[in-house]
């Protein structure tokens, strides 16, 4: 039986964080058939293997964020990206191990390299020169100002992104990874919303979340039509370097907008409506088995489960003290 008040959904619905989820704010991503969680002191992994049983794995959450410079604003923002892509990355690889351990598929160092380096590449190609040579071919089409230009780039990067996201939506894998996301998301508000923590609870919970990274990159193009705008004009390759360049600024100011928002409850998530409703495209529906794993995830990462790794290193420390060789 569902055991939700009326409170506990006013939390939900209007970003009001619980005493508990202030002491421990939790972050993640979805991977591979399962849920990567960000606790305050353990990264959190749950996958679903092959044959139904849930892997765990945790990891301690080393950050430079607490250490100055890095906790200074703009730069933060900056440091948590590198940390999240970094983690997120390795995450990735970990959860594809498990995910296709029936089909005895692996990925190697040089795959993932490969991966990252193609990834690297589309997003240069596709979300800095693609809108800065449309914006300059459509500037000199209808004589356009420099900032006229700059905003016309940064809505021809919001479709491009939007676009991709769209199609990559219609892929099955990827639609199946969406699934997990909404689950991530689910289980972050009804932990933040101070719920009862059963998957039949988080179910009614909003897949929308006001951190979401897909937010984020929203307000990144936004914020990069100011920036891009202030370095003035020059030539194509000038002008995609500058960019490349510049994005750890655009990261940073754009990191300090979500935590101002995400923090502002109603009136925050009131200004970031329309931004959040990307998130449609970019999350799904989970089913409860699904929403399990998230669950398990966040529990590993706020050191309520075991990882599976650390429960082998119990036994085996239990079995060598029990006989010594």
């Amino acid at each position: 039986m569902r055991k939700i008040d009326i409170r506990q959904l006013f939390c939900v619905a209007f970003g009001l964080w619980t005493e508990e989820a202030r002491r421990m704010p939790v972050g993640g991503q979805a991977v591979i058939e399962g849920v990567l969680m960000k606790g305050s002191e353990l990264w959190g992994l749950a996958v679903r293997k092959p044959d139904g049983e849930i892997f765990r794995e945790s990891w301690r959450n080393s950050s430079r964020v607490g250490n100055r410079p890095w906790s200074l604003p703009i730069l933060r923002g900056v440091v948590v990206m590198c940390e999240m892509m970094a983690t997120g990355f390795r995450a990735l690889s970990r959860s594809a191990e498990i995910a296709l351990e029936e089909t005895q598929e692996t990925l190697g160092l040089r795959d993932l390299v490969v991966a990252i380096g193609t990834a690297v590449l589309a997003v240069m190609l596709l979300f800095v020169a693609l809108p800065l040579w449309a914006a300059d071919w459509t500037a000199r089409l209808f004589s356009l100002s420099p900032l006229g230009a700059n905003i016309l780039e940064g809505i021809v990067r919001a479709a491009v992104f939007v676009g991709y996201v769209g199609l990559i939506g219609l892929w099955s894998d990827i639609r199946r990874v969406f699934r997990y996301h909404g689950a991530e998301h689910k289980t972050i508000n009804a932990f933040e919303g101070g719920m009862e923590m059963a998957p039949a609870n988080i179910a009614w919970c909003s897949r929308i979340h006001p951190r979401c990274g897909t937010s984020f990159l929203l307000i990144a193009v936004i914020v990069s039509i100011a920036v891009f705008s202030a370095i003035g004009s020059g030539g194509f390759l000038w002008r995609v370097g500058t960019r490349v360049l510049l994005i750890p600024l655009v990261i940073g100011v754009s990191y300090e907008i979500i935590r101002l928002t995400a923090n502002a409850g109603p009136i925050g998530r009131l200004l970031m409506a329309p931004v959040l409703s990307l998130q449609y495209l970019t999350t799904r529906e989970p089913d409860l088995d699904q929403i399990e794993v998230a669950l398990t995830s966040l529990n590993v990462a706020l050191g309520r489960e075991t990882s599976d790794s650390a429960a082998s290193e119990a036994i085996h420390k239990s079995e060598t003290e029990r006989d010594p060789v």
